[in-house]
């Protein structure tokens, strides 16, 4: 069943309304008529709908709720992503791929090595695409979030106190490996984990930005012998992550 997100505002009592890009999709793309059946997720509470279409117009769809379900989709672990910014499409890649893994927030950041160059102008296009692909992809993968994808920061304002942990991928680390860290998470026993990872561009991170880094009492990590490529780094991590610290209904 095809998914869509709609706001708060878009629900009122029984019906949903829904508008913008999707009418054209659920429409002309997936060629949906009058009395299929959607899932319709508000973005906001996470709260999924099993709808069906009553009417349409070529600028909005109303849709009668037929159930509430239950399912959730998202995890017990929240991973918010500062990435250097690496080449437009890599950048775009590590979205959409993350999204579909799990990740909560995304943060672009402007490192020492980041090697494209963002106007104001440019970088507000370039939110308004990347939000548009964690979208898209959490549709797709059938999240009950759209990840956020957050203004552009430098290495500096990267905050680190709201996180159990924050975890730097770091090359030139060779004793303290990402498993030990998550056994140290793991052994906390908690019911949720908020975790923080900082993934260098095409370049890596920079000495004076590990030292910077350092200060704030983050947790440099190993991910192995190998070198990953930026767009593979945080795909590695989260994976891991879920894998280690991730609960599914009815896991004690």
């Amino acid at each position: 069943m095809s998914k869509f997100f709609v706001k708060p505002e878009q629900i009122k009592n029984d019906n949903i309304i829904i508008d913008g890009d999707d009418v054209n999709h659920i429409l002309n793309v997936l060629r949906m008529k009058k009395d299929d059946e959607i899932q319709v997720c508000n973005q906001v509470t996470g709260e999924n709908y099993k709808a069906r279409i009553v009417q349409y117009s070529k600028n909005e769809i109303e849709c009668k709720i037929e159930e509430k379900i239950g399912k959730s989709t998202e995890s017990n672990v929240h991973i918010t992503l500062f990435q250097g910014i690496p080449k437009f499409e890599k950048m775009e890649l590590i979205i959409q791929k993350n999204t579909e893994v799990g990740v909560n927030n995304i943060v672009p950041v402007i490192m020492e090595r980041t090697v494209v160059k963002l106007d104001e102008k440019v970088a507000s296009k370039k939110l308004d695409r990347w939000q548009k692909i964690a979208e898209i992809a959490a549709k797709q993968s059938m999240r009950d979030i759209i990840p956020n994808v957050k203004s552009i920061i430098k290495t500096k304002e990267i905050d680190v106190d709201m996180y159990d942990v924050v975890l730097v991928a770091y090359e030139n680390e060779e004793h303290n490996m990402l498993k030990a860290e998550l056994k140290k998470l793991e052994s906390q026993n908690k019911q949720e984990y908020n975790i923080a990872i900082v993934i260098g561009p095409e370049g890596g991170i920079s000495e004076k930005e590990i030292e910077l880094l350092d200060e704030k009492n983050v947790k440099f990590v190993s991910l192995g012998k190998r070198i990953l490529r930026t767009e593979t780094v945080a795909l590695n991590i989260l994976s891991v992550i879920t894998y280690e610290l991730e609960q599914w209904q009815g896991d004690k």
